[in-house]
């Protein structure tokens, strides 16, 4: 399974398609889009209940439009990209792949370590993927040795 990096950048590529993004701006914006999820992830993550709201998005029981998560990436898209960006008109139209990007990635999470549910586990070995070279590798393992896995 490919680590959950490689498919938010699926997901953002897929999406950004149907924004016409000015090219001098495309890598920025796309870039931008995808470490505001990635980022939205980990902030989740560290804090009370975040694995949870987690889980629920990622097993497609939150609708991604109503999720904590998917609120946390708009913020950080607009305040780190596109408030920075002037992208004018375009930027409600480039606001709005966030909600699509996220509901790509609804539903993907599975029970990968074979227990018969979806645990934190699961997000860890979801969020270290095959390489376990990226920032999320570091930072499942980081939280996994302070919360504690659960056997």
């Amino acid at each position: 399974m490919a680590n959950l990096n490689d498919l938010i950048q699926s997901a953002v590529m897929a999406t950004a398609g149907k924004v016409d993004i000015p090219s001098n701006l495309k890598n920025q914006v796309l870039g931008g889009l995808s470490d505001s999820i990635l980022g939205s992830f980990t902030q989740t993550a560290t804090k009370a209940g975040g694995l949870d709201e987690i889980k629920n998005l990622l097993t497609g029981k939150t609708n991604p439009a109503k999720s904590i998560v998917t609120a946390l990436a708009g913020n950080l898209f607009t305040n780190n990209v596109l408030n920075k960006s002037n992208l004018g008109a375009l930027a409600p139209s480039l606001s709005g792949l966030v909600p699509s990007v996220m509901s790509r990635l609804s539903g993907m999470l599975k029970d990968q370590d074979g227990d018969g549910d979806v645990d934190i586990n699961d997000i860890l070995i979801s969020l270290k993927g095959g390489s376990g070279n990226n920032v999320l590798g570091a930072a499942a393992g980081i939280l996994g040795g302070i919360l504690g896995r659960k056997k």
